[in-house]
Order: C-alpha cells, then sequence, then structure tokens
C-alpha cells in the first residue's frame, strides 16, 4: 500500500536539501495517515534530495523537519524503481501525510560517499590499465567510510601491480581532473564507449559519468565535482572472492 504512490522526484544531484510534501506515511508496515514522536516510520515524499541505496551506494540520512516535528532519517531506499522511501524515527511533534517539510541530507556524509564513488570509478580505470581490460567490475560497495570493489581477474594482484594502481588513483586525485554527468540515450552512451556496470539494469536513458580524459561509466550514484576533492587514496586489502573474481578494499 506505500509504494502505491506517485512518482518521487530525485532532486539529490543538484542540492541536499529541499522542501517537499509527505505523499505516503507507514507504521510497522502499516499505511497511516499520521505518525507521532517515538513512532519508527517509512515516509514517501513528492520529490527528495534524499539518495536511495542503489548500484552498491549506500542510502542518505539526514532529517525531514516540519513545523513543530522532526524525523531523523536512518537509511533511504528505493524498494521500486520511481519510489524512493525514508526510514527513521520521529523524534519530535508528530508527521502527516500531506504535510510540507523539508528534507535535509547530511551533507557531510554525503561528501564522504561522493569521495569514495568517484574513487571507485578511478579505481576501476586504474585496474584495466595495469591489469587489462578484462578486469571488470563484478560488484561494490560505496559507503562513507570505504569502497569495496569486485572485479574479474584470474590471480591474485601482486603488490607492486597493487601500487601502480594506487599511484594511478592518486595522480588523477592531484590533477583535480573535473568531474562532468550527463543524460544520454543508452545506444548513444555506448557507442562513445562508456562502461556499463555488472548486474545493472538500464532504461532507455542513462546517466553518463565523465571523469575529464581519464574515464566514462554509466551511473546513478552521486559523485564530486573535481577528482582533487578525493584528497587522497589508499588501497587497504586485495583478496579473493571466488575463483576468478578478486576484491579490493580502500578507503579515501
Amino acid at each position: 500500500m506505500l509504494f502505491r504512490s506517485p512518482k518521487t522526484e530525485f532532486l539529490g544531484y543538484e542540492t541536499t536539501s529541499a522542501p517537499t510534501r509527505v505523499i505516503a506515511l507507514a507504521r510497522g508496515g502499516e499505511r497511516v495517515s499520521r505518525a507521532a514522536a517515538g513512532d519508527e516510520v517509512a515516509v514517501v515524499l513528492a520529490a527528495t534530495p534524499f539518495y536511495g541505496e542503489a548500484g552498491g551506494q549506500v542510502g542518505d540520512t539526514g532529517e525531514l523537519r516540519a513545523e513543530g516535528a522532526r524525523v531523523i532519517v536512518e537509511n533511504t531506499v528505493k524498494p521500486l524503481p520511481d519510489c524512493i522511501v525514508h526510514r527513521g524515527r520521529v523524534v519530535e511533534g508528530a508527521i502527516a501525510e500531506g504535510d510540507a517539510v523539508e528534507a535535509v541530507v547530511d551533507r557531510e556524509r554525503r561528501l564522504d560517499i561522493a569521495r569514495n564513488h568517484t574513487a571507485t570509478h578511478l579505481l576501476h580505470r586504474a585496474l584495466r590499465q595495469v591489469l587489462g581490460e578484462h578486469a571488470a567490475q563484478a560488484g561494490s560497495l560505496v559507503s562513507p567510510e570505504r569502497l569495496r570493489f569486485d572485479f574479474s581477474h584470474l590471480a591474485a594482484v601482486a603488490p607492486d601491480e597493487l601500487r601502480r594502481v594506487e599511484a594511478i588513483v592518486n595522480a588523477q586525485i592531484r590533477e583535480n581532473r573535473p568531474v562532468s554527468t550527463r543524460v544520454s540515450a543508452l545506444d548513444e552512451a555506448m557507442k562513445s564507449g562508456a562502461i556499463a556496470l555488472f548486474g545493472e539494469k538500464y532504461g532507455d536513458q542513462v546517466r553518463v559519468v565523465s571523469v575529464e580524459g581519464f574515464s566514462t561509466e554509466l551511473c546513478g550514484g552521486t559523485h564530486l565535482a573535481a577528482t582533487g576533492q578525493i584528497g587522497t587514496f589508499m588501497i587497504v586489502s586485495e583478496s579473493s572472492v571466488r575463483s576468478g573474481l578478486r576484491r579490493i578494499e580502500a578507503v579515501t
């Protein structure tokens, strides 16, 4: 019942806060019209700057603020392609369907996530340069604290290869390369050389994220404006997931 709602407009590529309206509310898995302080809730908004967990990137946290009411958003998920759900707890007052609210993302946490997501794109390209084009992404996790990247490769990555990969990524960070995005038809994006990621389902229109002069991938996640904002990149581990699949964990 909760998810039979109008499409949620995602505003998070342009902003981390926005005025919006509550269009659906649930408590304990049941649709309700109102929730009060102490209630655990799931909230659907008409529009939101909150990124719903998808494509390996974790969901945003933050607050929904209304007159006399406040909801702490502890996670944001995307159970349907066009529906973003904010999960959290009412900590002040009461919130009801139809209420006007200010949706405010934890900006510093979002920036930490963006650092790790843009670094993931640099890592992907660097691995292909060092190991070969077969080193394709086969899964990822992008969180505020770290990034995890799974890729195709038949053997353990040698220490000197890891050092080369790390050096390439850090060189791109020092270059402070601009990061740009555009929306394109899927076939045009693929013809332009954009890399499609493992396990992702793409529509006719896709978002293309490019690190100028270095990498181009299809990606719906949130990113930095330039690679220099990453600061620095360090690989902390390389391990086997299963035969033919390796995993790198890194921090920025």
